[in-house]
């Protein structure tokens, strides 16, 4: 088993939840400091995942630094064209959204590169448009932007806390396929991952909890999201199924191993862009494995 961590102050406690994992209930307590071994054994391979072992930190930052260099490139591109990238990164709780759009934009300049990681609803945003305080941050000529979660709460969050109507739900999705041929229409290069991890990946909770440096991301929706997860799963599977468009596909990415997702969004994303200088063999081809586009991925 893990070794104890000392249990810092912030984080808000827990207690048990039970969980099924493979037909089988266990018990996963987030306050005790002490990982589960059934866990640890399981947290790289749950779902499914196809690789038993996390890429090699050498092999990854050779592979990393290549694919940074290239986004360099493919900014310079942008600045000079005038042309527009924006990328969704959704998945659930501790899918390494954050991390992933760290390493993107590591080395880009941050006056034409930024994130966009909105809070809850102000009370006059709540009587707008519902779509409206996104497109507020809709890139400008020469802008590469991330959204950190976006309009597609209200696909996940929103109908499984009850923070939407039904209707309200049913609306979006509906209507976010008309919303998003706007955004393409306009010329904008637009990407939607989702990220996905298997449910022995409540070890990341369990770190945000007993990490003195992480447990100030440690909430409450933390813990439904792990006791609702069959809940989030099927809220996942409508939206895939209702909102993949060839026009705007979604992207799925097994992210397991967060060094492999990283790149394989990385290469994804540069692929796409016919930007100036473009080296396809640093860029390399993708893990078809790991990446993959709609509900037929999502599948295997």
């Amino acid at each position: 088993m893990k070794k104890a961590k000392e249990k810092p102050e912030a984080a808000p406690a827990a207690g048990p939840i039970k969980i099924k994992i493979g037909g089988k209930e266990r018990e996963f307590d987030i306050d005790d400091p002490v990982l589960p071994d059934w866990v640890e054994d399981n947290k790289l391979t749950a779902g499914g995942y196809p690789y038993d072992k996390k890429m090699k930190g050498d092999q990854y930052d050779k592979e990393l630094e290549k694919l940074q260099i290239e986004l360099v490139k493919a900014q310079a591109w942008l600045q000079a064209t005038g042309k527009r990238v924006m990328a969704l990164f959704e998945g659930r709780d501790a899918a390494g959204k954050g991390g992933t759009i760290f390493v993107l934009r590591q080395y880009m300049n941050p006056r034409t590169a930024r994130n966009v990681a909105l809070t809850k609803p102000t009370p006059t945003e709540a009587g707008q448009w519902y779509y409206q305080r996104y497109a507020d941050h809709f890139p400008t000529s020469g802008e590469f932007v991330t959204f950190d979660r976006s309009w597609y709460n209200r696909a996940g969050v929103e109908p499984v806390m009850g923070f939407c109507t039904p209707e309200q739900h049913e609306q979006f999705l509906d209507e976010t396929p008309h919303f998003e041929r706007m955004i393409c229409n306009e010329g904008i290069h637009f990407f939607k991952f989702w990220l996905n991890i298997g449910r022995e990946t409540v070890e990341r909770f369990h770190d945000r909890r007993w990490s003195p440096l992480k447990n100030w991301k440690f909430s409450p929706i933390d813990i439904a999201g792990i006791s609702k997860w069959d809940d989030y799963t099927k809220a996942r599977d409508l939206m895939v199924e209702r909102t993949h468009k060839a026009f705007a596909p979604w992207i799925i990415v097994r992210a397991n191993d967060k060094r492999r997702a990283r790149l394989a969004v990385m290469q994804r994303i540069l692929s796409s862009l016919p930007y100036d200088g473009r080296d396809l063999d640093a860029i390399g081809k993708e893990d078809k494995k790991i990446i993959g586009e709609g509900p037929s991925f999502l599948e295997e």
